[in-house]
């Protein structure tokens, strides 16, 4: 190797040397990348709206003389036949059973309290810890606004109480009430008289006592045709448009479990889809229900959407209402947070797979975000899940070429094109 070779092997190994080092400097001191870790995050997606509910009712007429004794509660289960309601002439044969189902009530806890195993096998400090629980079990109740669940603890309570002084105290003895109580009932039965007429269910149903008019407007055949308006004009007091005679009404059956939730809410959040599942919330009953999307449409406005939502879960407490507010929750999406600020657009070519597996390629403009790579800026795609003014949620685990947990995203620093 001659002399001029070398001087020229030095320079240009002296060029490489300075533009690495100006390189390693540049990037040092000169480019200023701002980034945010790549976390996990999830949100809950709620809106809430008036919900008008719609069922299947046919209304239980009678001729409106007399007086009415119901034979079963409200959301009770019918059959065929079933009896809902008996008519007397007077009030007195409906006190007369009150009074015998109430003494019925006592001789049953009483007998219950006399049968020998009750006394022999029950323990005070267990019988005491279940007193405890039953109070508080009421507390709840009463908090809750369930009335007839009271009614009911407050007759077991009794009975744990009463079991409580017989087993602390021998000379606690019910039998002379018990035989009072057999007499009274036997009087009290004599006096009873047969029902001018029976109210039957002409089919399987759940039963409600009253009817609010709507039942021939809010039915489930006309369900997907009611307009924003005609449910802006239900209210929970019942029709004012209706002839319906209340003075004749007996109740109301409800031929399926099946109902029907209809109300304009916002769906650009939630995203939902016809034959989706979500979760509502209403203002009468204190459980979450689960429902399915069975048609959404618009109602003039990109945040107004009309939907109906079926739910198969029926309870008294809900047959009280027409109409309250409701919460629609979808199920808490997960994802990977994204920066609006840091979000750009690279065009590249992609591949797709069938549904047979053949697999093709096209070129897009994908959105994604620039992520610092040890010192270098790569683009990674998004697939979004969910979105708000402020950050994107990204799938997690969307595979190769998406962003990561943990990826250091640039916010600041770099365009469109990466440079």
């Amino acid at each position: 190797m001659n002399e001029i070779t070398t001087r020229i092997l030095k320079i240009l190994l002296l060029v490489f040397a300075v533009v690495l080092a100006s390189s390693i400097f540049y990037h040092l001191f000169f480019t200023n990348y701002e980034t945010e870790n790549a976390i996990y995050d999830e949100v809950s997606l709620v809106s809430t709206f008036q919900g008008v509910y719609v069922r299947d009712e046919t209304v239980k007429l009678y001729n409106g003389e007399g007086a009415v004794r119901y034979c079963v509660d409200d959301g009770a289960k019918l059959g065929v036949g079933g009896v809902v309601a008996e008519v007397y002439s007077n009030e007195e044969q409906i006190d007369l059973r009150t009074q015998i189902a109430e003494k019925e009530a006592e001789l049953a806890m009483l007998s219950k309290l006399e049968n020998p195993g009750t006394s022999e096998n029950a323990q005070p400090a267990k019988i005491a810890a279940l007193i405890d629980e039953q109070y508080k079990s009421m507390i709840r109740m009463r908090e809750n606004g369930d009335i007839s669940g009271v009614c009911s603890a407050k007759q077991d309570l009794a009975v744990l109480m009463s079991t409580y002084e017989k087993i602390t105290d021998s000379t606690v003895d019910y039998h002379d009430r018990i035989v009072a109580l057999e007499d009274e009932i036997s009087r009290l039965s004599r006096r009873k008289t047969a029902a001018d007429q029976t109210i039957p269910a002409e089919q399987s149903a759940y039963f409600v006592s009253h009817a609010d008019g709507y039942e021939d407007v809010l039915t489930v055949d006309n369900v997907r045709q009611l307009t924003a308006e005609q449910l802006a004009a239900v209210t929970d007091d019942g029709n004012p448009d209706s002839n319906l005679d209340q003075n004749r009404v007996i109740g109301k059956l409800i031929a399926d479990y099946a109902w029907y939730i209809v109300g304009v809410f916002d769906n650009t959040k939630l995203r939902l889809s016809e034959d989706d599942t979500a979760s509502v919330r209403l203002e009468s009953y204190p459980s979450t229900l689960r429902v399915k999307v069975v048609s959404l449409i618009s109602a003039g406005d990109v945040t107004k959407t009309q939907g109906v939502f079926r739910c198969d879960q029926l309870t008294g407490e809900i047959l009280q209402h027409r109409t309250e507010r409701v919460q629609i929750l979808r199920d808490t999406v997960e994802g990977i947070r994204v920066p609006r600020s840091a979000i750009r657009f690279k065009t590249m070519e992609i591949e797709e797979t069938d549904e047979e597996g053949n697999v093709s390629r096209k070129t897009e403009d994908c959105m994604g975000v620039y992520v610092l790579v040890g010192e270098t800026a790569e683009f990674r795609r998004i697939e979004r899940v969910y979105e708000d003014e402020n950050y994107y949620l990204s799938k997690l685990d969307a595979g190769s070429g998406f962003v990561a947990l943990y990826d250091d995203i640039i916010v600041k620093g770099v365009m469109a094109d990466g440079e």
